[in-house]
């Protein structure tokens, strides 16, 4: 796509991937996604701020040919990630008076995964002010969102926060802007719970340094720009913030239709007493969809299968993605059938231990459930319903 003008001297030049529909071998993208790139030119000095996936170098560098930029003063790398940083070797060739700027630990990263020489790299400090004439950048640290290194860059005078993957969404779209607001909102949810959401402590002790600033523009490095800031900021406060909802996501795989037999059961019996589920197949689930619901849900139902004496791999695979997320969810529970023994409670227990989590109990069938497993799996629909109420969950 061709450069897009922001404000009077304030460009998107990155790229849109239309067609990437992987991300580091293990997040689909359904939507696609984009790269953005800014440029800032001031009236003493022009600033680039974060690069584009390698694959993408050539869009980036006829974008800047198409501006007619023939000299660049700095390239701020807000995160060192290549879908943001892996252009730099290429801009810093084609621009060799181009110093980086970016936090201590993110010069230490640039230099191991792309061998960019030290002396080309500026470490800046928190807080720290730029002047580029006219215009004035700041440095914010915000570490962990996603990786320990990243920062912000706010621009003063037109009041423009540049945020890296902080509030962006994998989503590939004509539109500069987010107005599409329901699209966006998924697109930025699943985003969040795919890659934000393991990081959610640490999101709230940083989230209040965004208060001392004005904002009229949020300007990610994935998905659109937001015109109006509330949109995604009050959308992030309850994702960060807000307890859990009542809701119950039940997540199975079954061979032979007993287990399934269990869910269909405890999932009408929840419904029936007011709990909301979501329930998905592990045998051909989006995990994106998945990590949209652990966002929200408060109890978490595990159900498998035995095989060769253990849990189903697609039950312990995500269950380890639930422990590797970290979401709010406050219960747990594990169902499932077997035939002559199983380990399937110890191998998923044990893989969400880290959590803090109450687990609610167990259901397992010896065979096709019979009156006895039904319930059994109307107590603990029983459960869950009075930990919700407890917990006042909406």
């Amino acid at each position: 796509m061709e450069p897009r003008g922001i404000k009077d001297g304030i460009y998107w030049i990155g790229a849109v991937d239309w067609d990437r529909r992987l991300f580091d071998e293990l997040i689909p993208l359904p939507d696609g996604t984009s790269y953005n790139a800014y440029l800032v030119v001031g009236s003493e000095k022009t600033a680039l701020i974060d690069t584009v996936d390698p694959t993408m170098t050539n869009i980036l560098v006829n974008n800047l040919k198409k501006l007619n930029i023939k000299s660049l003063d700095y390239v701020i790398t807000n995160h060192a990630e290549q879908d943001h940083s892996g252009s730099l070797p290429a801009i810093l060739s084609l621009y060799p008076n181009a110093k980086v700027l970016a936090t201590p630990k993110c010069k230490e990263i640039l230099m191991d995964l792309l061998l960019i020489p030290e002396n080309r790299i500026q470490a800046v400090n928190d807080g720290e002010a730029l002047s580029l004439g006219d215009r004035t950048i700041e440095f914010i640290y915000f570490p962990w969102v996603h990786w320990p290194e990243t920062m912000l860059t706010y621009l003063r005078e037109d009041a423009i926060l540049f945020t890296c993957d902080l509030f962006g969404s994998h989503l590939a779209t004509s539109n500069l802007y987010a107005a599409d607001e329901a699209a966006v909102y998924e697109a930025a949810k699943r985003y969040y719970a795919e890659i934000m959401m393991p990081f959610r402590h640490i999101l709230q002790r940083n989230m209040d340094k965004l208060e001392n600033f004005k904002i009229d523009i949020i300007a990610p490095s994935h998905g659109p720009i937001y015109r109006k800031p509330s949109f995604i900021l009050e959308a992030y406060r309850d994702w960060v913030y807000s307890p859990p909802k009542n809701l119950a996501l039940v997540l199975y795989v079954s061979m032979h239709k007993s287990t399934k037999a269990m869910v269909d059961y405890l999932v009408s019996a929840l419904i029936e007493r007011g709990v909301r589920v979501q329930q998905f197949n592990l045998s051909g689930a989006d995990i994106g969809k998945i990590a949209i619901s652990l966002v929200d849900a408060a109890t978490i139902i595990i159900g498998s299968p035995t095989v060769l004496g253990g849990a189903h791999p697609n039950a312990l695979y995500a269950a380890y993605l639930v422990n590797a997320l970290r979401p709010k969810a406050m219960f747990a529970a594990v169902i499932g059938s077997y035939g002559w023994g199983t380990n399937i409670v110890q191998q998923i227990t044990q893989i969400l231990s880290p959590l803090k989590i109450e687990f609610l109990g167990t259901v397992l069938s010896k065979g096709y459930p019979k009156e006895d497993a039904f319930k059994a799996l109307d107590n603990l629909a029983e459960k869950i319903v009075e930990r919700h109420k407890k917990h006042s969950l909406a």
